[in-house]
Formats: structure tokens, C-alpha cells, sequence
């Protein structure tokens, strides 16, 4: 049966009402429109949205647990989430709908269950045996504070202690409280005259079931007597408690204390201690008491049977080492090792053999939760290796600044990219298996390449490969490698125009198909880089230095008001050619006479010789320079061209094309340029290794002459008089950075931040062939350029080969003005050909830059020609244009609006991408009021709209990204990668894709108790819960304690072919009948017992009546 979703008809319909007048086509009517044209497919019912999974390290951990027997580890936040993890692969999410931290996990070892206790004093049961976990019941204390909850192995009670010093008893599977309720009060001595604090501490001993270990937070540790009520043993020590454990033989227990202390206890000897040792603390000579520590806060008492027992614990460090990282200290037989931990250590586990606490338990590693990260150390190896994580965690390495998805790639990247990132790999893990390792994968259809690929603020990037709902690194790049780096605060460079992270990624562009590879830094640089599988040592770093700036008259003198006024073009240098200059030389700053900056960039390119791995390769390093003073403004857009070899970038000055195959600039424009076409400006890109030609002098005139008299100086001219060279009129420098700048430089600028705001920035770049001018019959090479006002112009880029060689072509330029007006400024560009399907840029196939000539050859053989685009017909192309506030779709040759549609009037589209989706285009939108949005392309219908998630906080609106096939994602957290999927058929889909956490696993032989103790008592004594607080003997707990919730997925472990109230009926029916079978049963069993009893009795009768008046020796 057809899934039915009335809300998505509705807002379809609200869609459609508010925007009924701005969605219709331009055309007069009676017109034929062009969806008559296009066929589209796409409709409501291919949409729907839901969260997939989220990778990452939980944000702000708080607790821990770990399943023994499934090998499960759970992990909860300060915020309420719950975080499970098993084999590589194998993660799920989930959160409690209040929001309040986790204080406390607690498996049902192998029974696919979990509690989870809340600082709202709320208690949960987590079904794990659904691929979706989901609560089970809730209990909600009212007159307690909930401190610390004790479950122990195979049982059903929980113990929960209580902030007041009282311990209540939960039965888990109906999650109702017991009756038997240990007080405060009774459990310390009564003459005691003070509050004990808080329960720290509860366990049983592993010997005996009936005693239960109670530490309350001032010292005071009782042993009680379960079925007695009362305390056996009081164990008092003058310093705080903070953890207990014991040994497995349950006779000995330790202690650790707030002055770094740890006492061990006999269990029949309470008087004092048996040992107080301080692991860290300086004994004196005198045989005083140990100078005081920090607090151990958390102690774990492991066994072996061959040898010495392991003692864990965090903190203890004395206080003398300020600054000292956090450390996890192993003590073993004589052997203390302390273990530095990068951040704060949350919580530790240490993973053990068997689940049983009355035999050894054989520790193997000790997992240890940090703030930002998660560590798992061998102990069965010398030193203590850590075992190499196979989980994403390290997305937070460097805080995550951008982020882009690419879903059905071509399927040869990723082993590409695995193949040289698995060379990056640190040494010196352990060699064993990683050891939690349950779970199963999921048996998803879904079987396309997907990669994720994020910039972070310390410069690096990273590939992951996202495919089936998984996420792992294939390869981090260092672009910060390319600079030299400031060996201290001291040797900062003052050029800087961010006072941290100079090198953290602004925006990159990367195209799958020729693996080319562009990043922006916030240091206005740009990086081209090419993958190659050869290492190559590069000399010296390619570079370019390009002066980009909005309005000025003279370089020496920068108008502050803003505004610009004509000038003539002046003479420059003779037209005689110069000496041949090095290019690595660097053309020394210029200072005005008011010592302002010039012609400086903000970072320094590395002059050493650069050894570049397997891997993304530095082509070349653009970077914008000082102007008069003025800091060069960030890269707002970037975009390349493989098969011309170009890469375009954009900021509030305008924007710029270089080469990076023969490493020139070859136009650079003001933004108000574009809006006034001029002629053609050809350009003939120069090798390198040519003589350097006089500043800005890089492109020829349209008739070919070199005088530098035809040069103009001003780049924001409004004169309609043809100008013969852009980069010549915005006094470009083309240098290569060698040595240091010793000019003293201040932040003074000249232009008001009021101003900076106000400049119309590029936003938006594609490359496309299509029809430039109305009356163009044949498609050429054009440069869309969307702006942050809202305006769309057309740059065609002539092309005129002059032989068969890439640097002997020529390119040239010509801006053919606006070509159509939005609201709000561009977010994205596409164009469709008639039929509705995405011309993507041209590009060439990918070839190892670094390999022979004819390999390279072959590769350019191989590449199918990119077919002619003298598309018969009219309006054979279609333009897509997204801005913040609107989309319009143009008929490309007439060069008219054919669709548009008002996307949202009191919020912005924060991200819009022209995707593909079951076999057609959409654009997807994501508004900052939450709303994610589909129109259908190119009538621009709404599709899909749904009020999904409120912008929280920028990070949100930096990382949200679009992918084919239905998919998207976000950073949730500083920490985690949220995905989702906007496709009904994923949703419908998402079961079986996702992991499993519950595996059917046998629970091991319980130890063997041995002849001699089973025959004189000795070994574990048990005990029966259900007599001691079941409602029969303890009684009704006080209903205003606690209240109990049944949760949502009280109902998943019944569930059926059916839902809804059909299933439950069908459910109820299913019951009724079974307990009609079972009373019919039962009434039989009960007739044959009456008639069996019936024929006793008479034959017992005829017995006495037989020997009732004989004697006994008649007998």
C-alpha cells in the first residue's frame, strides 16, 4: 500500500498559495510554457525526512558503560544523548527528550538493554534489541536527588542512591519501586551526629548477594545485611570518598579518597584500614603522614590468576604539578605506570574476561572517556600501548570551519585516496583486535561511493568515505605546510588579518572527476593542488601575487570616502622588454609617505625545498596582497575549470582567473566592472621560465601592440571607452615570494567597516558553455558570476588555439553585463540542457601529473570529446539560479525569466544545491528559520517543505551541505556530523541500513566453585530478591516518590506485520485468545486433578475399611 503523508500535501498546498503569482511562467498567456517541454518526474512522494546516523565524538561526555558479554560500549552526554558503539562500523544515536546530562549507565549484561540514570533524578529503560533504541519505561523521582545506581549481574533490582543517604530498589522489568527502602538513618551508628552526604557508592559483595556496600560521600562506609535490615560492619576514615571496589574473593575492598589516598579494608576488620598507601604523594623520612594529593576519583581493583592485581585510577596527582595533563595511573605488582591523557579524563572501564565479579576477572584493557576523545590502552602489552581507534572520532581534531558532501562519485577515488592515506597512519599501536567488538552492519542496498570532505582551522583538510551510513578517513592534507610558521608569539608577522588560526580552510572546490583539488584560507590564499601517486620534492613553491582592490585613484593615495573618479591612462614603464627576472625574486613592498602597507601578503610562502608525499601536490599559491595600507578582503567564491585550466576566485573587490597550469593571472575585474561590458580583452599566458615583463603587462592588446601607454591605471573607471587590459588597470603583481619583508606594518584601514559591509561581494562562480549574447547561435565557454546583491552576470571566455600545446592558447575575456536580478544574494548556479538534465562543467580525466609523458598521453586519449553544444532549437539551455530569497530559472539564448518562485519573504536560504534525485534534479534549500525545502527543476515547484531544524548557532549554517541521491548533513556539535536523508525511498530503506547492536550471544559458565567449598558452604552465596523486596514481603513503595512513565517503545518488541490501532487490536486479539487457551487448559488440568483425587480418596477408603478391625499381628 502507498504510504500516504498528509503533511507534505499540505505544505504543498501553503507553498503553492503564497507563492501562486511569483511560480508562474513569463510567458503571455495561451503561450505553450515549457514544462510542456520538459517532462518532469519528480513529485511529493519521492521525499521525506529523517535523521540517518551521526558520526563523531560525543559532545561533552559524561559517563560510561560497557557490555562484557555483547561488547557494547554506551556513552552519555551533559545534554542528554546517548551514544552506543560496537565493532568498526557500528554506532548508533539516541537522546532523551529532556535535555538533562547523564550521570549514570548501566547495561543488562546480555540482555540488550540499558538504564540510564538523568540529573533531573529520571531513570530509563533503553531497548537495545531494536535497531532504533527506543525507552522502554521512565521513573521520575520527585523527593529525591539521584547520586548513584547499582545493577547487579543477572539480577532485576537496581539499587539507586539518593543524595538525603537513602538507597530505593527499582525492579527493572516493570520499573516499579520496592518497598524495601535502606534509610540513611539506620545505616550509620546513631550516635552519630552529622549527615553522612550522599551515596557514592553501592555494591554487593561478589561472595555474598546479601551484603550490600554502601559509601556515603563523608567517609563513612556501611556493609548491610539485606535480610537482617541492619548493618554488619561500619568502616569510618576522616577523608571523602569518591569510588569503592573490590576484590572478586569479596573479602578485601578499597577506597579512594579526596587527599589522593587509598585505604584497603578487611571486610571483618573495621577498626582501620589494612593499608593507606598514596600512589602519588612524597613520603617523608620521618615516617609522617604523606604530604596531601588531589583527589583519586574513581579506583577499579582488578585480578589475575598468574600474577600480581591491577590497580586503575584517575587523579591523584600531587599539587605541586600545575599544568600537568591529566593522567591515568596503572599499578601493577611493584610497577606504577602514569599515562598522560591529552584532555580531562570523564571516566575510565576497565574491560575484564568474564562478566561474573566473584571470579578473577583478568583484565585486558582499560577504556577511558575524555572530553574530546576516547582511549583504549592494552594491558597484556609492555608500555601499554593504545589500540588504533577504528571510529571517526577525530573529526574535532581541529575545529571543522567547512564542510562539503559529494554522493555517487566516481567509485575509483576511494581506494585511491585510502591507497596514499593509509601511508599517513601513526606507529606504535597495539597489535591486538580492537576489543569492542559487537554488533552487526547493516544489509543496506545502498552501495555508491559517497565522500565527506572538511576544512579545519589549523589549515588541514580531510577525506572521508561516507558510503553505507559509515564514516572513516581516508586522507588528511596539510595545506599549512606550503608557509613558514611563527616559532613564537614574538615572530608573528603583523601582516596577519585574523589574530588566530592564519592558515584555518575558508571555502574549497574540488572536482571528483579530474581529482583537482582548490582550497581558500582565511589569510586570503588560495592553494591549487593535483593528486599524484609519486612522491616529488618541489624546490620552490609556485606562486602568485595578486593585488585586488574596490576603489582607489592612486596607489599612494587611497580615497576614504570610497568613491572613485576617472582617470586617465598613464604611462608606465618603457615599452622596451627587461632583463629576464627570476621568478622566485620577490618585488620588495612599498611604503606610502604615511608608512602604510603595500604589496605584502599575509603569509609567507616557505622558501625551503617542500617534500610532498603521496597525495594532493601543491600546483600553485595565490595570494592577495596589501593595498595602501588596506588588508586584502577574505575569498568569499571559488570555483575551477580542469579541462581550460583556470581557477576563478571572488571577494568584496571582485574577482580573478588565473592559470595554474602556466601559473599566470590572466584577469582581474572590480565588481562594478561587470556591469559595464566592454571589448574583449585577449591574453597571452606566459610560461614561467619566460623574461617577467613589466607589473601588470601580462596580456596583450587586442591588436597586438605591447605599449604600456595602452594600459589604464584606474580598475573602477565607469568611461564607456574600451579598456585593452584588465590586470593592467588593476596593477597586478605576479611575484614569487622569496625573502622576509622588513617593513613595520600596522591594521589601520581605510575603509570603515560600514563600508566593507556594504560591498557588493562575489558570492557565487559556475563554469558552463552556453550562449553568452541573445544573439549567439553556438555555446561557448562562459563564467556565471552571482553576487551578494543579487545580480547574475555572464563573462564569456574566448578561446583561440594556437597549436597543439596548452600554453600556446589564448584566452580572452569579455563581460556581457547582468543577466538577470534576484533578491538576496546568490547561493548557487546551474545550468540544464532541453530535457532537464545538469550540465556540469567540462573537465578533464584525471592523469598522475608526476607520470611519464605517455602515460599522460594515453590518459588524453582515453577522454571522450566533449560533444559540440550547437544545440538546435530555441532556449536549448536553461540557467537555475538560487538566491537567499528566491529562485529563477532562464531560458538561456533569449535570455528570459521562464519561472520563478519566492522561496521564503521573513527568513534566507542559508545553502541551496542543484542535486540529483531519483533520476532527475531538484534544488534543495536549507532556511534559516529550520526550513529545508525542494523545488522541482525547471518548472520550480514545491516539493518538499518541512520546518526540520532552527539555526542554533553559525556552525550549523557554515557546515550544512546538499549531496545527490537524497542525502545531507551538518555539524550537530563542535564534535559530531549529523546526517539525513530528504529521500522517501532511504527512509523507507533506513532498517535495513542500519546496524545492529544486539547479537545473540551465549552468556558465559559461571565459575566453578570446587569440590571443598561447595561441601563446607565456602564459595558465592545467592540470594532470592524476589522474597526480600518483592510487593509480598516488603510492601508498596510511597506512590508519591516516584512516577512511573511507560515509554514511547514500550510497544516495539511487539511489533508485527501491522501498526497503529489495527495492529493493536490485532495484538489484544492475539492475547485474548491465548489467555482463553491457556484458562481452557488450565480447567481440564484441573477436572483430571479432581477426578484423580476423587479416585485416591475412595481408594483409600476401601484400604481403612479393609484393615480397620484386625489386629496387627492379623496384618
Amino acid at each position: 500500500m502507498k504510504k500516504f503523508n498528509i503533511r507534505k500535501v499540505l505544505d504543498g498546498l501553503t507553498a503553492a498559495s503564497s507563492s501562486s503569482s511569483s511560480s508562474s511562467a513569463t510567458a503571455q498567456p495561451g503561450t505553450p510554457r515549457e514544462n510542456d517541454v520538459v517532462q518532469e518526474t519528480l513529485q511529493s512522494e519521492h521525499f521525506q525526512l529523517c535523521k540517518t546516523v551521526r558520526h563523531g565524538f560525543p559532545y561533552q561526555p559524561s559517563s560510561m558503560a560497557f557490555d562484557p558479554v555483547q561488547k557494547i560500549l554506551a556513552v552519555g552526554t551533559q545534554t542528554g544523548a546517548l551514544r552506543l558503539f560496537g565493532r568498526a562500523g557500528v554506532e548508533c544515536y539516541c537522546q532523551h527528550e529532556s535535555g538533562a546530562a547523564v550521570i549514570q549507565l548501566q547495561f543488562l549484561i546480555n540482555e540488550g538493554a540499558l538504564v540510564s540514570a538523568l540529573a533531573d533524578d529520571s531513570i530509563h529503560l533503553w531497548n537495545l534489541r531494536q535497531k532504533i533504541p527506543a525507552i522502554l519505561h521512565s521513573l521520575k523521582f520527585n523527593r529525591e536527588r539521584i547520586t548513584y545506581c547499582h545493577l547487579p549481574f543477572q539480577s532485576k533490582w537496581l539499587y539507586i542512591g539518593s543524595e538525603r543517604g537513602n538507597i530505593h530498589i527499582v525492579n527493572v522489568e516493570s520499573f516499579t519501586l520496592s518497598g524495601y527502602v535502606i534509610m540513611w538513618n539506620k545505616a550509620i551508628e546513631l550516635s552519630t551526629k552529622t549527615h553522612p552526604g550522599p551515596v557514592v557508592h553501592i555494591s554487593d559483595n561478589p561472595m555474598d548477594e546479601g551484603k550490600l556496600l554502601i559509601g556515603f560521600e563523608c567517609g563513612v562506609v556501611v556493609l548491610w545485611d539485606l535480610k537482617s535490615k541492619k548493618a554488619d560492619y561500619r568502616y569510618n576514615y576522616d577523608e571523602a570518598i569518591h569510588s569503592v571496589a573490590w576484590h572478586h574473593e569479596g573479602k578485601q575492598f578499597v577506597c579512594s579518597h579526596s587527599d589522593g589516598s587509598l585505604t584497603t579494608w578487611n571486610i571483618r576488620a573495621p577498626a582501620k584500614p589494612a593499608q593507606i598507601i598514596t600512589p602519588h604523594g612524597k613520603q617523608p623520612k620521618d615516617g609522617k603522614k604523606p604530604e596531601p594529593c588531589k583527589p583519586i576519583l574513581k579506583v577499579e581493583y582488578k585480578t589475575t590468576r598468574a600474577g600480581d592485581p591491577f590497580m586503575v585510577l584517575s587523579g591523584g596527582l600531587s599539587y605541586d604539578t600545575v599544568g600537568r595533563r591529566a593522567c591515568l595511573t596503572v599499578m601493577h605488582g611493584k610497577s606504577t605506570a602514569v599515562l598522560e591523557m591529552d584532555y580531562p579524563i570523564v571516566d575510565f572501564l576497565t574491560l575484564c574476561e568474564t562478566p561474573y565479579p566473584n571470579d578473577f576477572q583478568e583484565p585486558y584493557a582499560v577504556v577511558v572517556l575524555l572530553e574530546k576523545d576516547l582511549v583504549v590502552i592494552d594491558l597484556g602489552q609492555i608500555g601499554y600501548p593504545i589500540f588504533e581507534s577504528p571510529y571517526p572520532l577525530s573529526i574535532h581534531e581541529s575545529p571543522v570551519t567547512c564542510c562539503e558532501y559529494f554522493a555517487d562519485c566516481p567509485s575509483e577515488l576511494i581506494p585511491a585516496l585510502y591507497s596514499v592515506g593509509s601511508r599517513q597512519k601513526r606507529q606504535g599501536y597495539s597489535k591486538k583486535e580492537w576489543p569492542i567488538s559487537g554488533g552487526n552492519w547493516g544489509q543496506g542496498t545502498q552501495t555508491y561511493p559517497e565522500i565527506i570532505i572538511t576544512g579545519h582551522a589549523d589549515g588541514s583538510i580531510k577525506f572521508w568515505d561516507a558510503s553505507a551510513l559509515m564514516l572513516q578517513v581516508l586522507y588528511k592534507l596539510k595545506t599549512a605546510k606550503v608557509f613558514e610558521r611563527a616559532r613564537g608569539k614574538e615572530e608573528k608577522p603583523s601582516t596577519d588579518i585574523v589574530d588566530e588560526d592564519p592558515f584555518a580552510i575558508q571555502t574549497l572546490f574540488w572536482c571528483p572527476e579530474s581529482r583537482m583539488l582548490c582550497v581558500a584560507g582565511v589569510s586570503a590564499h588560495v592553494i591549487i593542488y593535483r593528486f599524484s601517486k609519486q612522491e616529488v620534492t618541489t624546490e620552490v613553491v609556485q606562486l602568485l601575487e595578486v593585488r585586488m582592490q574596490c576603489e582607489f585613484s592612486e596607489v599612494d593615495s587611497p580615497d576614504p570616502g570610497g568613491e572613485q573618479t576617472p582617470t586617465l591612462p598613464t604611462p608606465a614603464a618603457p615599452s622596451s622588454p627587461q632583463e629576464a627576472e627570476p621568478l622566485n625574486q620577490l618585488t620588495a613592498g612599498v611604503n606610502s609617505s604615511e608608512g602604510a602597507r603595500d604589496n605584502i601578503p599575509c603569509l609567507q610562502v616557505r622558501s625551503s625545498p617542500l617534500k610532498q608525499s603521496p597525495g594532493y601536490q601543491v600546483e600553485l599559491v595565490v595570494q592577495l596582497v596589501w593595498v595602501s595600507g588596506e588588508p586584502p578582503q577574505q575569498i568569499t567564491s571559488l570555483a575551477v575549470n580542469s579541462s581550460l585550466g583556470l581557477v576563478v576566485f571572488g571577494n568584496s573587490n571582485g574577482l580573478a582567473v588565473v592559470d595554474y597550469v602556466q601559473k599566470t593571472l590572466l584577469l582581474n575585474l572590480g565588481t562594478s566592472e561587470l556591469y559595464s561590458p566592454s571589448d574583449p580583452c585577449q591574453r597571452q599566458p606566459r610560461s614561467p621560465r619566460k623574461p617577467r615583463q613589466p607589473s601588470g603587462g601580462f596580456c596583450d592588446s587586442n591588436d597586438g601592440s605591447n605599449n604600456s601607454e595602452d594600459r589604464c591605471k584606474s580598475p573602477t573607471s565607469g568611461s564607456t571607452s574600451p579598456c585593452n587590459s584588465d590586470d593592467e588597470r588593476k596593477q597586478n603583481f605576479i611575484e614569487k615570494d622569496g625573502k622576509d619583508n622588513a617593513f613595520t606594518r600596522s591594521r589601520s584601514s581605510s575603509v570603515t567597516s560600514i563600508d566593507r559591509e556594504s560591498r557588493e561581494a562575489i558570492s557565487s562562480f559556475y563554469f558552463c558553455e552556453s550562449f553568452p549574447r541573445k544573439s549567439d547561435s553556438l555555446a561557448s565557454p562562459c563564467l556565471l558570476v552571482g553576487t551578494t546583491q543579487g545580480s547574475v552576470m555572464m563573462v564569456a571566455l574566448g578561446l583561440q588555439p594556437g597549436g597543439d600545446q596548452k600554453p600556446q592558447q589564448t584566452l580572452s575575456f569579455a563581460s556581457c553585463g547582468t543577466l538577470v536580478q534576484l533578491k538576496g544574494g546568490i547561493l548557487t548556479m546551474a545550468l540544464l540542457d532541453a530535457a532537464g538534465t545538469l550540465l556540469p562543467p567540462s573537465c578533464e580525466a584525471w592523469y598522475d601529473p608526476n607520470a611519464s609523458d605517455e602515460e599522460k598521453e594515453k590518459v588524453r586519449r582515453r577522454r571522450p570529446a566533449t560533444p559540440p553544444s550547437s544545440q538546435e532549437g530555441q532556449d536549448s539551455q536553461f540557467a537555475v539560479l538560487c538566491s537567499e530569497k528566491q529562485a529563477k530559472v532562464v531560458a538561456m539564448t533569449s535570455q528570459t525569466i521562464i519561472y520563478k518562485h519566492n522561496i521564503t519573504e521573513t527568513s534566507f536560504v542559508l545553502r541551496a544545491d542543484v542535486v540529483q534525485m531519483a533520476g532527475t534534479y531538484c534544488i534543495a534549500c536549507f532556511c534559516a528559520n529550520g526550513h529545508i525545502m525542494s523545488l522541482s527543476l525547471p518548472s520550480l515547484r514545491p516539493l518538499l517543505d518541512i520546518n526540520y531544524l532552527p539555526l542554533t548557532d553559525m556552525r550549523i549554517a557554515r557546515t550544512f551541505c546538499f549531496s545527490n541521491l537524497g542525502q545531507a548533513l551538518y555539524l550537530t556539535s563542535p564534535t559530531e556530523i549529523q546526517r539525513i536523508t530528504y529521500s522517501q525511498e532511504t527512509c523507507d530503506n533506513l532498517q535495513e541500513m542500519l546496524s545492529e547492536l544486539f547479537t545473540p550471544v551465549e552468556t558465559p559458565e559461571a565459575p566453578n566453585r570446587g569440590f571443598f567449598k561447595g561441601l563446607f558452604g565456602g564459595g558465592a552465596q545467592s540470594l532470592d530478591r524476589e522474597d526480600l523486596f518483592g510487593e509480598t514481603a516488603a510492601g508498596k513503595a510511597s506512590r508519591s516518590l516516584a512516577q512511573h512513565i511507560p515509554g514511547p517503545g514500550s510497544m516495539e518488541g511487539m511489533k508485527g506485520a501491522a501498526s497503529g490501532v489495527v495492529g493493536d487490536l490485532a495484538r489484544a486479539r492475539v492475547a485474548l485468545d491465548e489467555r482463553g487457551q491457556k484458562l481452557g487448559e488450565l480447567e481440564e488440568r484441573t477436572a483430571a486433578m479432581m477426578a484423580s483425587a476423587e479416585s485416591f480418596s475412595k481408594h483409600a477408603h476401601n484400604m481403612m475399611v479393609k484393615y480397620k478391625d484386625k489386629k496387627w499381628y492379623q496384618l
